[in-house]
């Protein structure tokens, strides 16, 4: 299973939650990709490093992008994608609570890397996570809504999420029984 969308959508929350309760490894996209001191992996290592995680014939729950950098492999191995589709004002405003808190808290993400409050508020999108987002929100939902099939599954809420996160783990205990 992939989960895509926009930089602080929730994709990471929403796949953690569902692999736990699926019973199968989380892969978190950007975890692989920013290296120390937000050193970006090269992306024949980076498509390499997916290949393993995310296995064809495995059971397995990533979430990330990534289009040329291995997402694409990761979307075409994949069962089921769900494509968090919510408004820019939606995910504006959970990023910058997120980014607020990463900053003032000084919290450690992947391999050391830290968002800096300094770097949220620069003008460059190279640099700015919000800017990123803000800037790439339109061009990445004209991308995805041409690449969905049959396999896509759109929610374009949080109440839709928590709604499709509830009957994903019913199911799973269902299964269990």
């Amino acid at each position: 299973m992939a989960i895509v969308g926009s930089t602080g959508v929730g994709k990471t929350w929403l796949a953690g939650r569902l692999a736990a309760a699926l019973g199968v490894a989380h892969v978190e996209l950007d975890a692989i990709h920013h290296g120390p001191d937000w050193t970006a992996l090269p992306a024949d290592e980076m498509r390499w490093e997916l290949d393993i995680r995310c296995p064809a014939e495995g059971a397995w729950v990533a979430d990330g992008n990534y289009e040329t950098k291995g997402g694409d492999l990761v979307r075409a191995r994949a069962d089921t994608v769900i494509w968090l589709d919510f408004p820019r004002v939606t995910v504006m405003r959970q990023l910058a609570w997120r980014t607020a808190r990463r900053g003032l808290l000084r919290e450690r993400l992947w391999n050391g890397n830290r968002e800096s409050l300094r770097n949220a508020l620069s003008r460059d999108p190279e640099r700015s996570v919000l800017l990123w987002s803000w800037t790439r929100h339109e061009p990445q939902r004209l991308r995805y809504a041409a690449q969905s099939d049959s396999r896509w599954v759109s929610l374009t809420s949080r109440t839709e999420v928590r709604r499709f996160l509830l009957n994903a783990e019913e199911a799973s205990r269902l299964a269990l029984r």
